[in-house]
């Protein structure tokens, strides 16, 4: 059994402390996102680095020319080490019955934490 915690959210890349909710706010700014989920993933070289899944508008289609954009986006707004490494696009991201977002069930999908 894996025991999580709020403080389980925030990434630590390189010596920074990096919070997800503020990836996914400047993520949402862009035209093509719809919604967006971020998670921290394992790094040899700097521990964890944040990882985004992104779900678009009807209007834009998946790319990799598009994931380029977007960790543009992110690195314009915020520091360089909180641009998402990984854009991955997907059609929904888990949500509880009220709405928010399911980190766990992300790190689950990505073999960083055990499912119980």
């Amino acid at each position: 059994m894996s025991f999580h915690s709020p403080a389980d959210d925030v990434i630590i890349s390189s010596g920074y402390r990096i919070g997800p909710a503020e990836i996914e706010e400047s993520l949402a700014t862009h035209e093509a996102v719809a919604d967006a989920g971020v998670i921290g993933v394992p790094d040899e070289l700097r521990g964890a680095v944040p990882k985004a899944f992104v779900v678009l508008d009807e209007a834009h289609q998946p790319s990799a020319a598009l994931a380029e954009t977007l960790q543009a986006h992110v690195r314009d707004r915020l520091a360089r080490h909180e641009s998402p490494r990984d854009v991955v696009f997907v059609d929904a991201l888990p949500r509880t019955s009220t709405g928010k977002l399911r980190r766990r069930a992300l790190r689950e999908r990505e073999g960083v934490l055990e499912a119980d």
